[in-house]
């Protein structure tokens, strides 16, 4: 179902974390370390097609950027990313053994982004996954609900007949 949902292989170890209305997994939390030893310093991982669309077009629109400014203009909001940033990075250290060589190379919160906003679907998958991320938040209120009405993937395939509901209250 994931590999359908995501369009490849999966790379490593990982468990759902957030499922939509129809029982489909939205996040997936993954392991910090692949097979092989590469550090992977994506803990939260959106599979879902329709919040990859929507986040998509609001990154095109400049959400980045948007976001990135905010954090400029408003001490709380930049608090509490900070905040998201150190959990994120506290708990992918946890899911390591601290002698494992992968934990120093390990840098940075959300997608593994330091000091600033590196991509909204991190943010919203991390905030999907159950975690306070006050970017997740902001981007879940500009793309959910997740409100299709026919399942993405059916019998561990991409379903030809879903498509993209429209947009509630945008």
């Amino acid at each position: 179902m994931l590999r359908a949902q995501m369009g490849r292989p999966l790379r490593g170890r990982s468990r759902v974390a957030g499922r939509c209305a129809l029982e489909l997994p939205v996040v997936i939390r993954t392991h910090p370390v692949l097979p092989g030893g590469a550090p992977f310093p994506t803990l939260y991982y959106l599979t879902c097609p329709l919040a990859r669309t929507r986040i998509a077009r609001l990154e095109h629109d400049g959400g980045v950027r948007e976001f990135a400014e905010r954090l400029e203009r408003e001490p709380e909001f930049a608090a509490a990313f900070a905040a998201a940033q150190a959990a994120y990075a506290d708990e992918r250290a946890r899911a390591l053994d601290p002698a494992d060589p992968a934990l120093e190379r390990l840098r940075g919160g959300v997608g593994g982004a330091v000091g600033g906003v590196k991509c909204l679907h991190a943010h919203y998958a991390h905030h999907a996954g159950g975690r306070e991320n006050p970017i997740g938040a902001a981007v879940a209120g500009r793309i959910e609900p997740l409100n299709c009405s026919v399942p993405c993937v059916v019998d561990g395939a991409r379903n030809p007949a879903w498509r993209e509901p429209p947009a509630v209250g945008v």
